[in-house]
Order: C-alpha cells, then structure tokens, then sequence
C-alpha cells in the first residue's frame, strides 16, 4: 500500500509540471524575494526608480518590476565607476557607469547575483552562419531566425533579451561564407530593423562580407585592395551603412580560405586586404574582424596545423589599430580536443580574439549532450583572458522552439555569454546556474545532472577522438566516424586517413621536430613538453607524434589497450547518463522536455556505440598484429 502511495504521488506530481517546449530557456523567472525567502504570502512587485530614462533603463525596470519582489529598488548611474559595461549590486540598489550595465545588473539580480561585477572582455559577439535563403551552415535548430524581408520582430526581441541576460553585446547576422548580396540597400535596410531592436538590449550588429563584393555586384572591374577604385566603393559603402545604422559595429572577414576570394588572389596580403576595410570604417568607428582560419593553394605540402602561423606571423605589426585578427580556439578546425591555437603565442603586436563554436558541428551536433564549458576553460588555461581583444562564439540557435535543437545544448549558448563576461567562472557555477533557472533548484536534481554535463565532454572525446586523435568524421555532415575515410578528388588535409596514418606498426601525426615540427610554433615551455613523447600530455598524444602501438603509457598498458579503454569508457559513460536521465530525472522535469531530452540520449548511445565500434574495428585491423 505505502509502495502505491508512493507511485500516485509520483504521477501526481509529474501531472502538475506543464509541458514547456523550452523556448524560454534559462529565462524561466520565478518572482525573486530575497527579504522574504520563505513566506508563504506572495509579496508585491518592487517598485523601481531611476534618475535617468533611456530605452534600455525602461528594459530594467521592466524586467525588475515584474519579477523583483521584497523591496523597492533604485537604479543609479555613476560616472566614477570604471568606463566599461560592468555593474554593482548592494542591498537594493544597482549602480552603473552605463545604461546597459543597468540592465546587466538587473538580468544578475534575478539570477541571485549580489556583487560587483565586470566583463573581461569589451567585445562579446555571436557569430551567426545565417545564409540570405534561411539555411544555416553548421545549424541544427531548423532555419535562422533572420527571416528577411519577413522579419519576426518578436523573436528578434526574445533573441535580444537572452543575449542580454548574459552579456552578450555583439551579433554577426550572416554566414562567413558571405552573399555580396548582403551589402546591397533591400538587405542594409533589412540590417536596420533589425539592429533598431537589439539596440535597446546593448547589442550591436556587425556583417561578414565577401572580399569580392563590390566587383560581384559589377560595380568595379577588380577587388584589388590596392585599387583606388575599390577603396573607393567600400568608403561609400561604409557611408551608406553608417546612415542606416550609426553604431554599426564593423566586418567579419574569412578571405582566402576554402575558396573565398581576398587580396591573395591579387599577390596582396592579408594586411593590405583588411587596412583597406578598415580605412573605410575608421571615420565611424567601425573594426574589422580578420578571420585566420587560411589554409591551402599557398601551403602546399605544409602541415595544415601550421598554416596559419606561417600566413600571419610575417604580418604581425602591419595591421591598422581598428583590425582585430579572430582565431579559432585550436589550430585545425573545432574538433572534440586540440592543443590551443599557437597564433596565440605568436602575434605580440596586433590584437586577437578567439572564435569558439557554440553549435556542436563536431561533438555530436544537436544530437548529444555535450556541455562545451569545460573545453573552453581548457583553452583559457593556456591562453589567459588578458591577451585577448574579445571573444567571438558560432552560434547555436535557430528556428525550432526550444532554439538549439537539443534542450541541454541551449546551456552552450548560456556557458558562451557567462565566460564572455568572465573567464574566470568554474564550468561546474555555470551549470549549476543554468540548471537552476532552467529547469529546477532540487539539489538532487543539480548535484546529478551538473555531474552529468561535467563528464559530457569529457565522454564525447572518449567515444569519438581519444588520445589526441582527430578529424576522423564522416565527409561533409561531420556526424559519425569514418576512420577509413578517403576521397581521391579531395584535398589530402580533408581525409581521415591524412591525420590518424594508422599503419601496422603505428598511429598518428608527427608534429614534433623529427616530423612537421609544428611544435615549434608554440613558446618554449609548450614546445619542450609537446615535442617530447615522454613529456607530451597523453590528451593530445596522437596530436604531436606518431606512436608504436605497443607504446607503454603511463598506467602500464599499451597504446591500443588505452585506446580500446578509453572508447568503451565513453559509451560507458553515456548509458549512465541516459539511464540516470531515464529512470530518476522524470519527476524533476516537465513532460515534453523530459522526453525530447531522453529520445536525444537514446540517439547519442547509439551513436556513440557506432563510434566505439567502427573505430575499434578499424583500428584493430592494425594493432592486432602485435
């Protein structure tokens, strides 16, 4: 009797949890009352006063009169506090140097902030690989939400007031594969409506173009950077963007990579294509974003890790103060685990940001549960916060109602704004926080599913790329493992086979000084450790050398035992956090999200299953001859 007392109380009480679609994310404010914390009385909303008006203060005391409660609060800003977008929050009061450090202050106060705070980095910007046509390169959350000439100003504003709410203060609208098309007026006046409202929220729009633009368009007969008629076109360009949109922020630029046009198709460098741009924004100051993701037709035979280094180094010093370079975290392309980016260690003199990729094009997609926090901490753990300009992030989000395809990987979006603002914070306070304002403060509930997202990653490196190993996915989609991976019509650097090099004796890719010698790119201390077998972290392993298969590691076995261990770990690891998701989560969380999110786990098993097993089997066709 007591047992089925027990099971109808179960039932009851997931009855009560309304189905939520997620589209509210993290944003699920319940009335906070911090004088009151355990009354039983519902107390009135705060009252909210400000000396000053402005839209963006409207937006806080908006937000804070809906659902602040336990005492009235005052807004204040206060031209001696430091010039940045940073806030201070004591007792019932807020203070700020800016507006948007008001509204920022507001967004931590309802999330249980109660301190000063300021971001490490002045530029904190999504970039969205939004195509004209709807489509999104690298997106699994349906279409973009930038739906052009037919725009949704209301998801545009939902879009806003989460970016908002963790301090995210930039938006690259379009793909970095870009249309001219995006320059031309019907689309600028399009950017308008569109900055018109994230304006309010402290975000600024900014545009990836396409190097060849104006010739594209038949407006000039070359896009010669050096060309006067073509430095001509992008100043009135930048005239024509600037009266649209008076604090547009400036161009994202991939040029000269995976067959986008820039100045080395006229003999000119990356420093004379983006001084160029620049010059034509300084007058508004506007930046340029150089992307140094640049491999290929002038490297050939060199280890494509390496590439970036040898097109940019030579630079470093010749770009105009308002061009920023933006390198990705790692020095090959977004996969589960790299060594940092040495482009890092090398460009002293010309200001970097990093680009993170928010969307999991490689880690499983919207498919997996693969909480990013702790690969990012990784990063800055070698590259402090301090060096860096800003930080950029590849967007997750699109048109499906819960925004991100997978409920659990709207915490990467979250995770991306929070260290934007500080790097500082540990991954487990960002989940813990995320969990919370997204689903329920239940200690069971946080104490599991926060070590559920601690060990995601960790899981996914495991199952899919252990030990340094890499770029092993399936052509094109990049979900799923194809080790044996070999197209005759492709680039070499695209095949799978170029990077493991399984061969009977051995398996990976020798960077130390005996091979391509990337291991030299990086400052002393991390070359000697990389460049050594003995001393190179076994993490990255396959990453900097090629190793016998009987290799001794640093726990007795072999090189294939490791490897044999670490793929069945990770499955392993996954059938925990289904089971642990399937059979006690459900009381914890409303119907419709706790189903969307078990049928995801059930896809990323099984996945993960088939990555343990082609891999193994294809491995083992080498290592089982010793």
């Amino acid at each position: 009797m007591k047992k089925l007392l027990l099971s109808l109380f179960a039932i009851v009480f997931a009855s009560t949890l309304s189905a939520e679609d997620g589209h509210q994310l993290w944003l699920r404010y319940q009335p906070v009352n911090h004088a009151t914390p355990h009354s039983d009385q519902r107390s009135e909303n705060a009252k909210v006063t400000c000396s000053h008006q402005s839209p963006t203060i409207d937006i806080a005391k908006q937000e804070l009169s809906t659902y602040y409660q336990g005492g009235d609060l005052t807004l204040r800003l206060d031209a001696t506090m430091p010039d940045d977008d940073g806030y201070n929050i004591q007792g019932h009061t807020i203070t700020a140097r800016r507006d948007i450090g008001l509204l920022y202050g507001a967004y931590a106060l309802l999330r249980g902030e109660s301190k000063e705070s300021h971001p490490q980095f002045p530029l904190r910007l999504l970039n969205h690989w939004d195509n004209l046509d709807g489509s999104i390169e690298r997106g699994y959350a349906g279409e973009s939400i930038f739906e052009w000439f037919h725009l949704d100003q209301q998801l545009i504003r939902d879009y806003a007031r989460a970016n908002a709410s963790i301090g995210i203060n930039g938006s690259v609208l379009n793909n970095v594969n870009a249309s001219p098309k995006m320059l031309t007026t019907p689309y600028l006046k399009e950017v308008r409506k569109i900055a018109d409202i994230l304006r309010p929220y402290g975000i600024k729009v900014y545009l990836s173009i396409n190097f060849a633009t104006p010739m594209a368009l038949g407006d000039t007969k070359t896009a010669d950077p050096l060309n006067k008629s073509v430095a001509k076109w992008w100043k009135k360009k930048a005239k024509e963007i600037y009266k649209l949109i008076p604090d547009f922020g400036g161009f994202l630029v991939k040029a000269n990579s995976e067959g986008q046009p820039g100045p080395g198709d006229y003999h000119r460098s990356h420093a004379d294509g983006a001084n160029m741009l620049a010059d034509a924004l300084k007058p508004y100051k506007g930046i340029v974003m150089w992307r140094c993701f640049v491999y290929g037709a002038n490297h050939k035979g060199e280890d494509r890790v390496k590439q970036a280094v040898s097109e940019f180094k030579p630079l470093d010093g010749q770009f105009r103060d308002n061009v920023i370079l933006q390198t990705k975290n790692g020095p090959l392309d977004f996969q589960p685990r790299e060594p940092y980016s040495p482009v890092f260690d090398q460009i002293r003199q010309t200001p970097n940001m990093v680009e993170l990729q928010i969307t999991q094009e490689y880690l499983g997609q919207s498919r997996h549960l693969v909480y990013l926090a702790p690969m990012w901490k990784e990063f800055f753990s070698f590259v402090p916060a301090r060096q860096l300009k800003g930080i950029a992030g590849v967007a997750n989000i699109g048109k499906d109602r819960n925004w991100c395809g997978h409920h659990f990987s709207q915490a990467n979006w979250y995770a991306f704004g929070r260290l934007a603002w500080n790097p500082e914070l540990t991954s487990e306070e960002i989940a813990n926080e995320w969990l919370k304002q997204t689903f329920t403060s239940d200690p069971d509930f946080l104490r599991c599913m926060g070590q559920v997202m601690a060990e995601s990653r960790e899981a996914c490196v495991d199952y899919m790329m252990p030990l340094g190993l890499h770029h092993i996915f399936k052509f094109d989609h990049h979900y799923g493992p194809e080790p044996e991976g070999f197209k005759a019509d492709y680039p070499l650097e695209w095949c799978p086979v170029y990077y493991h090099n399984a061969t009977p004796d051995s398996i990976g890719f020798n960077r130390s000084h005996t091979g391509t010698d990337a291991t030299s790119q990086y400052r002393p201390d991390m070359a000697k450790l990389y460049d050594n077998i003995e001393t190179c972290p076994e993490d990255v392993l396959l990453w900097f050398h090629r190793v016998p298969w009987t290799y001794r590691m640093k726990d007795g076995s072999t090189l294939w035992e490791s490897l044999q261990y670490h793929y069945n770990r990770g499955v392993i690891t996954v059938e925990q956090h289904h089971n642990l998701w399937h059979n006690l989560m459900r009381h914890h969380v409303d119907e419709q999200r706790w189903r969307e999110v078990d049928e995801r786990l059930e896809d990323q098993l099984q996945n993960a299953r088939e990555w343990r097993d082609v891999c193994l089997r294809y491995f083992g066709q080498f290592a089982v001859r010793h």
